[in-house]
C-alpha cells in the first residue's frame, strides 16, 4: 500500500463509516481494485483507521459522553451481542471479508430494505433509549458482521424498530460505534501481534495519516448526514446501494472477477 492508496481508503472510511452504505464493503471493493486487498497490512489498515473515524464522534458529541453513568451502561448492553458473536464466529467473519460478491449482494439487499424503512417506521418519534431498546439495537448491529451490511444502517434501523426517531437512532448508532470499533481494532491488533506481524516505520506513518484523514472526513460526514437524514430519510441511500450492488455484480460476472485472495 502506498500513501495515495491509503489516503483514498481513509476518505472512503470517513465518508461511509456513519452512512448506511457499509464502510467495510466499500473499502474491500476499493482495495480489491487497487490489487492490495490480499495484503495483511491492508486488512489491518482498514480496521485501524476506524479509530480516526470514531474519534470524530467523541469530538462532536463530547458533552454527551459525560452526561451520566447510565449512558455508558446502555452502550455496554448494546455492545455485548457484538462481542459474543464476534468471538464465536471470528474465523467465519474473516472469510466473508474476502468476498466482494458477498459485499455486492449485501449492498443490493440492504438497499431494498432501506427503500422501505421510512414506510415501515414512519411513526417512530421517541427519543428515550431504555436498556431493552439498547440491547435490541445491539442485536441489529450484529448483522453488520456480514460485509456489505452497514453497521450504522443496521443499528439505525434497529433503533427505529424500537420507535426511536431517525435522528435519535442515528446518534445512538454513532455512540455505539465507539466501543464497537475500538474493540474490533484492539482485537485485530492483538491478533496480528500474536501472529508476529511487525510494522515498518513506513507502515506506521501510513496508519497515522490514514487516521487523520478518516477523522477529518468523518467530522464532515456526520454533520451532513444528520441534517440530510432528518429531512430526507433513507431512500437515496437505498437507491445508491442497489445501483452499487448491481454494478459490482455485473463487473464481477461479465467483465472481470473481483478477487481478494
Amino acid at each position: 500500500m502506498d500513501y495515495l492508496q491509503a489516503i483514498i481508503l481513509a476518505i472512503i472510511e470517513g465518508i461511509t463509516e456513519f452512512l448506511p452504505v457499509s464502510s467495510t464493503g466499500h473499502m474491500i471493493i476499493a482495495s480489491s481494485f487497487f490489487g492490495i486487498a490480499h495484503e495483511d497490512f491492508t486488512k489491518l489498515f482498514t480496521i485501524v483507521i476506524q479509530l480516526g473515524a470514531i474519534l470524530s464522534v467523541v469530538v462532536l458529541y463530547f458533552k454527551r459522553f459525560f452526561q451520566s453513568i447510565d449512558f455508558y451502561f446502555k452502550l455496554l448492553i448494546a455492545f455485548i451481542p457484538a462481542v459474543i458473536l464476534g468471538l464465536l464466529f471470528s474465523k467465519k467473519i474473516d472469510s466473508l471479508l474476502e468476498s466482494p460478491v458477498t459485499v455486492a449482494v449485501s449492498l443490493l439487499i440492504g438497499g431494498i430494505i432501506l427503500l422501505k424503512v421510512d414506510d415501515w417506521f414512519n411513526n417512530s418519534s421517541e427519543t428515550e433509549i431504555t436498556y431493552s431498546k439498547a440491547f435490541k439495537i445491539g442485536l441489529f448491529q450484529c448483522f453488520a458482521m456480514i460485509p456489505g451490511v452497514s453497521r450504522s444502517g443496521a443499528s439505525i434501523v434497529g433503533g427505529m424498530s424500537q420507535k426511536l426517531a431517525r435522528t435519535s437512532a442515528a446518534e445512538f448508532s454513532f455512540f455505539l460505534a465507539v466501543p464497537t470499533m475500538l474493540g474490533a481494532t484492539l482485537k485485530k491488533c492483538y491478533d496480528y501481534y500474536k501472529a508476529g506481524f511487525i510494522l515498518t516505520d513506513d507502515q506506521i506513518n501510513i496508519l497515522i495519516i490514514g487516521n487523520i484523514v478518516a477523522f477529518i472526513v468523518a467530522l464532515l460526514a456526520i454533520k451532513t448526514f444528520i441534517g440530510f437524514l432528518s429531512k430526507n430519510g433513507f431512500k437515496i441511500f437505498g437507491y445508491y446501494r442497489i445501483v452499487a450492488g448491481i454494478v459490482l455484480l455485473l463487473i464481477h460476472f461479465f467483465i472481470h472477477p473481483l478477487t481478494i485472495i
